[in-house]
């Protein structure tokens, strides 16, 4: 049995693919790993990628960036880490409209550019994070046939559906979570949380200043909640408070699209309030709005702010999405509903870190 010893970080080079505004590539930082460069299609991810992160933001997409440009950026490292999260909003399409696989698929193609460059480089460990229905064969096997390449390459391989409340985010959000390795079996640390402590909505954001509707924050400008339409306005007032939800209103503030349905369960998971002693629900890249998911406040009467999202997501306060005078709502909270929670980040971080001791 080997015996656990330290490594230098020096020597480890990480790249993180679709990297967005860092999230991944921060949580490795705060564990002390060495991530030189994000590469993502997204032009308007450069400002967070870049200011919160001592590392490079490359704008390109996945298909335009060559396994040469990858080795230059392993340069000189004697371990070569490669993470990312495709993006999974093809697989969620795709999942709810049932429909069969096609190899050909154009949605696939960013996670088959993935393991291209896997095969091309061979860094010597891999990490995926991605939504829990690619395991779903029933659809479509491009998970098992990127598992079967990893292993016909030399990867050891294990994967796992994670609940992220688990390992302390503020949110309810299962997440596969694969990683590989060149040196043998590599899994993720053990869940830090149980059932009955994961970290609450009211541990979370509580305290922060109460808001209205429309209203920004005067200190923070991150802390700022979008305006209600006048209909939305009388939904909110017509919500129970503390995990309240529409099933509770007069049929007369029923979306017209809704009141075409039978009963209310459709009314089940929009337009809700959160509960103070539960995790949020899953940030998703309108969970600034109302009407898209349960997000609105526990008690006072409109969504939730870009700033308690980003908690919820487990960013830091001092984590800077665009600069302070040129804050979009829409687009920040596209930056924090796509991002990998920062917890989820020291966990896989942590994970690389214990394994790269224990196999050196």
């Amino acid at each position: 049995m080997k015996t656990s010893r330290r490594f230098d970080i020096k020597n480890i080079r990480a790249v993180d693919l679709f990297c967005g505004v860092g999230a991944l590539t921060h949580g490795m930082f705060l564990e002390g790993l060495n991530v030189v460069a994000g590469v993502d299609s997204d032009a308007s991810c450069k400002f967070a990628f870049e200011k919160n992160n001592s590392a490079k933001f490359i704008h390109k997409d996945i298909s335009q960036f060559s396994s040469k440009e990858l080795r230059r950026l392993y340069a000189g490292s004697s371990i070569k880490i490669l993470i990312g999260c495709a993006p999974c909003q093809p697989f969620s399409s795709i999942s709810k409209k049932g429909s069969a696989y096609k190899a050909n698929d154009e949605r696939w193609r960013p996670l088959r550019r993935f393991i291209r460059l896997i095969k091309d480089v061979r860094p010597h460990i891999v990490s995926m994070e991605n939504v829990p229905d690619l395991l779903n064969e029933k659809k479509y096997r491009i998970f098992g046939e990127f598992i079967d390449t990893l292993n016909a390459i030399g990867y050891k391989t294990t994967y796992k559906v994670v609940d992220v409340s688990r390992y302390g985010v503020p949110q309810r959000r299962k997440r596969l979570v694969l990683l590989a390795s060149k040196f043998g079996k590599i899994e993720c640390i053990p869940e830090t949380h149980s059932k009955q402590n994961v970290v609450t909505v009211g541990q979370v954001i509580r305290r922060l200043r109460p808001l209205r509707d429309g209203e920004a924050d005067p200190i923070d400008p991150l802390h700022r909640a979008s305006k209600l339409s006048p209909q939305n306005k009388r939904r909110i007032l017509a919500t129970p408070k503390n995990g309240g939800g529409a099933k509770s209103w007069p049929r007369a503030l029923f979306p017209k699209c809704y009141k075409r349905k039978s009963g209310h369960s459709f009314m089940a998971t929009v337009y809700g309030r959160m509960r103070w002693d539960q995790p949020a629900p899953t940030m998703t890249t309108h969970c600034v709005t109302l009407g898209t998911g349960r997000f609105g406040h526990p008690t006072q009467n409109r969504a939730i702010s870009l700033r308690e999202a980003a908690r919820f997501q487990s960013f830091p306060d001092y984590y800077e999405f665009a600069d302070p005078q040129n804050i979009r709502t829409t687009r920040v909270a596209k930056q924090i509903g796509n991002a990998v929670p920062i917890l989820l980040g020291r966990v896989i971080a942590k994970s690389i870190k214990r394994h790269i001791d224990y196999h050196k």
